[in-house]
């Protein structure tokens, strides 16, 4: 396990002149005695002491600030360092020094790399708020990533038949749907490509270079399938076809847990809900799309759009904590990405499983793909449209 870090809050001061002074103006933070850190706290008060100096606005206790600059609490902070310390500390540390010359701490490897994930900020900027190159940044981000997609896989699975049985207690109780096992979304993460890599394959409908991300979450927002790594030029409906998801639903051997009966008698079988950019299928709802809807129709229409906001607000969460998603991404390695994007979604699920808050500071999108267009997917399967009536009935019953 990782070494206890101190959760006793401190208030960091601030210097202001008259009653008009500032969150942003210089503020001293008193920093225990050197002789009682530890290696393992010494990058975070050294980090702290610099940030504090520079002027920017920090929350006044030092808990709330440790979360407003790497997202989650100290507790899980350890948590993660727990997960990946044996593969930072087995492989060589080559050249992972800080200006001292001293070898990096596993605590300050993580804290680099998930400074870097959460504020998007270049690799130098990042380097020179905790006394780093910018080569170094860039080795222990990625260091950090490999050792988290291998070791926090467990935190992004398809759910065991009890867990989903929850899942779907809770979907029933809070929109009315039963046996609904998730919402499901898709988002451009937008990048620009070096000339010799530009092409159309990447280049999408608002001729943005871009690269795709499909998930599927709970009731929790918590991300339970992704799939990534496609260019953004495909449609959602064409993203679904490519992913195993579908492949396994389409097969008998997803979303075939039992049955249930509508308040009329009829079968209900088990469903993911998305927007109208994917097809209707007997195991994916979709909303009506004619113009003149009768009350019953619009009745499914709200539902369904109110539990397909799960899985939009789990992304725009996703993008506003892990800003690196959020920004344009300077001509990023298209093999590594993947990588980034996945780990960007294990850490929004441990920050859920740990029972974290955001911090109130973090500023989330009002949509995780603001400027692009609703797509319209044409297909119907006529199971998925028998299986949509009697949600309809069952719901205005």
């Amino acid at each position: 396990m990782a070494p206890h870090l101190k959760k006793t809050k401190k208030k960091i001061k601030r210097k202001s002149k008259g009653a008009g002074g500032k969150l942003g103006r210089k503020r001293t933070v008193p920093l225990e005695p050197v002789e009682n850190r530890s290696l393992e706290t010494e990058w975070w008060y050294a980090f702290l002491q610099k940030n504090s100096d520079s002027g920017i606005p920090i929350p006044p206790e030092e808990d709330d600030a440790f979360r407003h600059f790497f997202r989650v609490s100290k507790r899980t902070f350890e948590y993660i360092c727990s997960l990946v310390r044996e593969d930072l500390i087995s492989r060589p540390p080559s050249g992972l020094i800080n200006i001292e010359g001293r070898l990096l701490s596993v605590e300050k490897q993580v804290a680099i790399a998930m400074r870097r994930l959460a504020s998007g900020d270049s690799q130098v900027s990042v380097g020179s708020a905790f006394g780093v190159g910018q080569s170094t940044v860039s080795q222990v981000t990625w260091r950090f990533i490999e050792s988290m997609e291998d070791r926090a896989r467990h935190h992004l699975c398809w759910p065991d038949s009890a867990k989903i049985e929850e899942i779907k207690s809770h979907f029933e109780a809070t929109f009315g749907l039963p046996n609904c096992c998730g919402s499901i979304d898709a988002t451009h993460i937008v990048m620009t490509l070096p000339a010799i890599e530009s092409s159309d394959d990447w280049c999408d409908s608002e001729r943005n270079y871009s690269m795709f991300l499909q998930c599927i979450v709970d009731h929790e927002m918590r991300f339970l399938d992704l799939v990534t790594g496609l260019p953004g030029s495909m449609t959602f409906a064409r993203l679904l076809k490519c992913s195993g998801f579908f492949k396994l639903c389409e097969a008998g051997d997803r979303l075939n847990g039992p049955v249930k009966l509508s308040k009329e008698n009829e079968e209900i079988r088990e469903f993911i809900v998305g927007d109208t950019g994917f097809p209707l299928l007997h195991w994916l709802m979709t909303p009506f799309e004619d113009k003149n809807l009768s009350s019953l129709c619009e009745g499914f229409n709200k539902t369904v759009g109110a539990v397909r906001l799960v899985a939009a607000k789990a992304l725009a969460r996703l993008k506003g904590s892990w800003r690196i998603l959020h920004k344009v991404m300077w001509r990023p390695d298209k093999h590594k990405l993947p990588s980034i994007v996945l780990v960007c979604c294990l850490l929004h699920n441990i920050i859920i499983d740990y029972g974290d808050e955001l911090p109130d500071g973090v500023a989330l999108p009002d949509h995780h793909d603001v400027g692009y267009k609703e797509q319209l997917c044409q297909h119907v399967d006529p199971r998925g449209e028998e299986m949509r009536e009697i949600l309809t009935r069952h719901l205005n019953c």
